[in-house]
C-alpha cells in the first residue's frame, strides 16, 4: 500500500525526469499531489445547442459531422484541419491546426461531442480546436473538468491523468477531523473531499467539498496560531516601564516633525509600556509612513528604564539602515548600539556577542543571525520585528523568549485588512500610522506594453542626466530553462545589455538575492553615495535602504509580481526633494493584468492595493509560507471565505479553550493535522 509521503515519481505517467517537472509546482510526494487542488473548473457535461451560441463563451455542443476532414497544408510543415458539423438547430465549422491525425478520428455521418470556444463573425460559428468524444465517451466531454495552476512543461491533460492516478493508489484517506466536528456540520469525509475536489460528480459534491476542505484548513491555522500563542499570554505579568522617561525627549530633538499619525502611534506605545501587561502590538504602516523612527523611540524609552531593546530586520541591508538611524538617534543620549548580521567575522561576532550579555550594547539590532542559540542577552526589555511578513511565527517566538516576558512590537508595511489582521494576529493590538511624511512625493506610476521599452529608456536616460539615479526590477536572476520563462529578461542579462548598450555612457550595476551579503552591502552602499546610477536588481531591494536621489522605479514584467510586493517597489522611490516615477512594464494583455496595472496606476494606498491583490490572487500567494511564516493556503480564500474564517475562529478558541494543547482523546485528529500543516522553514531565503 502506498504512503502519502512517497516519492511523486513512483506515481504512473511521471518518473523522474516528469517527477523534476513537478517538483517546481511544489509537488514532491503522493501528498502533494493528490493536495494540488484546481484553480477552477470546466463545466463540459451541459450540452448548448447551436443557436443558443454567443462569441467568445465556451460550451459542449452534441452534432453530426456533415461532411469529411478537408487537410489543407499551409507551407512550412504547417496545415489546418475544417469539419462542418451540425445539430437540430444550427450549424459550426470546426477548426484545428497541425493536427492531421484527425482525419482519422472524425468520420462524416457520425455524431460528436466537442468543447472548445465559440467565434461568431458575420452569423457564421466556428469553434476552433476543441477537445472532442464519440458519443458514448466521456475522455474529454460529458463532465466537470478540473483546471490547474500549471507551468509551460505539462500540459493540463498530463496533469489530470496523474492526479486520476494518485487518488487510485490511495484507497481510502484517513480522516483529519474529530467524529463530533464532521457530525456537527455534516462534513462529506476527508476522503470523499478530496477525490471530490478533483473529479466532482456535480456542482452541488464540488460546494459540500470545498466546504470541508477550506474548514480543515483554515480551522488548522487557527488552532495552530492559538497553540503557539498560549491562552495565557494576556495574563503574564510585563514589564512596567518607567514613567519619568519621556518619549518626548527624543521626540522634541529630532530634525524633523513626527505626523500626527506617528504621535498617536507613540501615545498608543507609552500606554502600553508604562502597564504591567506584556505588550503585544501591530504596528501597520505603509512604506515610508515612518515606522523605524517610532521604534527607535521606543527603544530609547526601554533602555533609559534599564532594559536591552532589539530590532529584528529581514535583511542585512535593512539591519545596517537601522543601525545607522538608531545610531545617529540614540547616541546623544549616551545610549551603545550594537549590530549582529550574518556577514560578520567570527571576532567581530564574539566581540558583539560579549557586549549585549554583560549589557554594555543597549540597543541591538540584527537579522536572523540574532535567532540562533549563542545569543544571550542581559535583560532584554523590548522586542522589534519589522517587515513582520518575513519572519516566521516560530522565528517571532524565539526571539520573545531570550527575555522574561519583554514587550513586542511588531512592525509591517505589507497592508492587511483590518479584519483580517485581527485573526491572523489575534493576540496583538493594532495600531495603524495612517499618513505619510509631508515630505514625501506623489509617486507618479504608469503601466506601459514592452513595445515602449525605447521610450521608457530615453525617459531613464533624462532623468540621470538631471542627476537622479533609477532602479530596474526584473523577477530573474539568471537565465533558466524553463519555457515559461521565454519572454522573461533576467537580472544579470539586462544589467549587461544596459551596460554594454543603452546605457553605456552611465555606471550600470547588478544587485541579486544569490550574492554574498558583503558584495550586496557594497553596491547598495555605492548606489545610495551616487557612484552608480542605475541600479538592476532583483526584489532584494524590496525591503532596502532609502536613496532620496533616486527617482525612477521600473518593473520589468510586471505581470509576474503581486500588487502588495509592487506596491512595496514602488515605496523605494518618492524619499526624496524629486518628482518621482514608477513604470510598470508588462506582458500580456488578459484581463487579470489589465485590471492589476489599472489598480496600481489609479490607487498609492496600500490597503486598497493589499484587498485588490488578495480578490485577484487568492490567499495561497498573499498568505503563503514565505509572506507570514503560515501554512501554506491550497484552497482557502481570505478573501471570498472571510465570513467562513471568522466563524471557524471562534470554534477554534472554544476548543483551545477547553483543551489548550489538543491532548484529550477527542482532539487527536486535530492535534496530528495541526502538527502537519506547521511546519516550517526557519530559514527564509531573502
Amino acid at each position: 500500500m502506498p504512503e502519502l509521503k512517497d516519492n511523486v515519481k513512483y506515481v504512473k505517467g511521471v518518473g523522474e525526469a516528469r517527477a523534476k517537472v513537478l517538483n517546481k509546482m511544489g509537488i514532491y510526494t503522493l501528498e502533494d499531489l493528490i493536495t494540488y487542488y484546481p484553480r477552477n473548473y470546466e463545466d463540459r457535461s451541459k450540452i448548448t445547442d447551436l443557436s443558443q451560441t454567443v462569441d467568445g463563451e465556451k460550451y459542449a455542443i452534441e452534432a453530426t459531422a456533415i461532411t469529411s476532414i478537408t487537410n489543407r497544408m499551409l507551407g512550412r510543415g504547417r496545415s489546418i484541419q475544417k469539419v462542418v458539423v451540425k445539430d437540430l438547430t444550427d450549424t459550426c465549422t470546426i477548426t484545428w491546426f497541425n493536427q492531421p491525425y484527425i482525419s482519422s478520428k472524425i468520420k462524416r455521418g457520425e455524431v460528436y461531442r466537442f468543447f472548445g470556444k465559440m467565434t461568431v463573425k458575420m452569423g457564421r460559428k466556428e469553434m476552433t480546436s476543441p477537445v472532442f468524444d464519440i458519443i458514448d465517451k466521456n475522455d474529454n466531454t460529458g463532465k466537470i473538468i478540473p483546471v490547474y495552476p500549471l507551468i509551460a512543461e505539462i500540459k493540463a491533460t498530463t496533469i489530470r491523468k496523474i492526479i486520476q492516478n494518485g487518488l487510485g493508489l490511495v484507497k481510502n484517506l484517513e480522516e483529519t477531523m474529530p467524529d463530533y466536528l464532521v457530525e456537527k456540520y455534516n462534513f462529506m469525509s476527508y476522503d470523499e473531499a478530496t477525490r471530490q475536489i478533483h473529479f466532482p460528480s456535480n456542482f452541488d459534491k464540488f460546494k459540500q467539498a470545498r466546504k470541508r476542505l477550506v474548514f480543515d484548513e483554515l480551522l488548522s491555522m487557527q488552532l495552530g496560531l492559538l497553540k503557539l500563542k498560549g491562552e495565557n499570554k494576556q495574563e503574564q505579568k510585563g514589564i512596567k516601564y518607567d514613567k519619568k522617561v519621556e518619549m518626548s525627549t527624543v521626540i522634541d530633538d529630532l530634525p524633523f516633525k513626527l505626523t500626527n499619525a506617528q504621535l498617536r502611534v507613540l501615545e498608543d506605545i507609552n500606554k502600553d509600556m508604562e502597564n504591567d501587561k506584556s505588550m503585544n502590538r501591530l504596528l501597520q504602516g505603509d512604506v515610508g509612513s515612518g515606522k523605524t523612527i517610532v521604534a527607535i523611540i521606543s527603544a530609547y524609552k526601554a533602555v533609559k528604564s534599564g532594559y536591552q531593546a532589539v530590532i529584528l530586520a529581514p535583511t542585512m541591508i535593512l539591519a545596517n539602515q537601522h543601525f545607522e538611524n538608531a545610531k545617529n538617534t540614540l547616541e546623544k543620549y549616551d545610549i551603545k548600539c550594537e549590530c549582529v548580521v550574518g556577514g560578520m567575522t567570527a571576532k567581530q561576532k564574539k566581540l558583539a556577542l560579549e557586549k549585549i550579555k554583560n549589557g554594555e550594547a543597549q540597543v541591538i539590532i540584527g537579522t536572523h543571525a540574532l535567532l540562533e542559540e549563542n545569543v544571550e542577552f542581559n535583560n532584554l526589555g523590548l522586542v522589534v520585528t519589522d517587515e513582520q511578513h518575513r519572519f516566521g511565527v516560530k522565528q517571532r517566538s524565539a526571539i520573545i523568549s531570550k527575555g522574561n516576558n519583554p514587550d513586542v512590537l511588531v512592525m509591517s508595511a505589507t497592508p492587511i485588512p483590518r479584519t483580517l489582521a485581527l485573526i491572523l494576529y489575534g493576540d496583538l493590538d493594532i495600531s495603524i500610522i495612517d499618513e505619510l511624511p509631508p515630505n514625501r512625493k506623489k509617486i507618479e506610476t504608469v503601466a506601459v506594453s514592452q513595445k515602449l521599452e525605447e521610450r521608457v529608456n530615453n525617459f531613464i536616460k533624462k532623468q540621470v542626466e538631471e542627476g537622479r539615479q533609477a532602479y530596474i526590477v526584473c523577477p530573474l536572476v539568471e537565465e533558466t530553462d524553463n519555457e515559461d520563462s521565454v519572454n522573461l529578461i533576467s537580472a544579470k542579462e539586462l544589467a549587461e545589455k544596459y551596460q554594454k548598450d543603452f546605457f553605456k555612457n552611465y555606471r550600470v550595476e547588478c544587485l541579486h538575492g544569490k550574492m554574498k551579503a558583503k558584495e550586496k552591502d557594497e553596491i547598495m552602499q555605492k548606489f545610495k553615495s551616487g557612484e552608480i546610477d542605475i541600479l538592476v536588481s532583483t526584489t532584494v531591494i524590496e525591503v532596502g535602504v532609502d536613496v532620496p536621489n533616486a527617482n525612477i522605479m521600473v518593473v520589468e514584467n510586471a505581470e509576474r509580481f503581486g500588487l502588495a510586493q509592487l506596491h512595496q517597489l514602488r515605496g523605494r522611490v518618492g524619499r526624496g526633494e524629486f518628482k518621482s516615477y514608477c513604470v510598470l512594464k508588462y506582458t500580456g494583455n488578459s484581463e487579470t493584468t489589465r485590471e492589476r496595472m489599472e489598480t496600481m496606476c489609479k490607487t498609492d494606498n496600500g490597503m486598497l492595493v493589499a484587498e485588490k491583490d488578495l480578490e485577484l490572487r487568492g490567499s495561497g500567494d498573499f498568505f503563503g509560507t514565505a509572506q507570514h511564516g503560515l501554512p501554506e493556503f491550497k484552497i482557502a480564500n481570505l478573501f471570498s471565505d472571510l465570513e467562513v474564517l471568522k466563524e471557524i475562529q471562534a470554534v477554534a478558541i472554544q476548543i483551545i479553550g477547553k483543551d489548550p494543547l489538543l491532548e484529550e482523546k477527542e482532539n487527536e485528529k486535530l492535534k496530528k493535522l495541526v502538527d502537519k500543516r506547521f511546519t516550517y522553514k526557519e530559514e527564509l531565503t531573502i
